[in-house]
């Protein structure tokens, strides 16, 4: 089930909050850049950058991930490990908002989003 009018609107705000504070500069987002994707109930940080080597190739690599639980009324957290599987965010496994997801990637408080 896709998200309402509403919700769409309130994640792409935070969204676009989270990404204006975070993206690198614009002079070097060809060599490295962050976008947020929505699908189904989840939404996920990516990392886009080219191919060490083969540059004209670019590859997006999963940073974190937020899925909302409707049951619950909130958003479970995971990040990408090494063995490149989604894993639940232990330190703070959920949130009640969109925006205090963004927030707990954006502080990353044990390096597993952004290392």
């Amino acid at each position: 089930m896709a998200f309402s009018e509403f919700e769409a609107k309130k994640i792409e705000r935070a969204a676009s909050d989270f990404l204006e504070a975070r993206r690198p500069p614009v002079h070097i987002r060809s060599q490295l850049d962050l976008d947020v994707r929505v699908s189904g109930q989840s939404v996920q940080i990516v990392e886009i950058r080219p191919h060490f080597r083969e540059p004209s190739t670019i590859i997006e690599s999963p940073v974190a991930k937020a899925t909302y639980v409707k049951k619950s009324q909130r958003w479970k957290i995971y990040w990408m490990r090494s063995d490149l599987k989604w894993h639940s965010y232990t330190l703070e496994p959920e949130s009640r908002s969109i925006e205090e997801f963004f927030a707990i990637v954006n502080t990353d408080k044990s390096g597993c989003f952004f290392g």
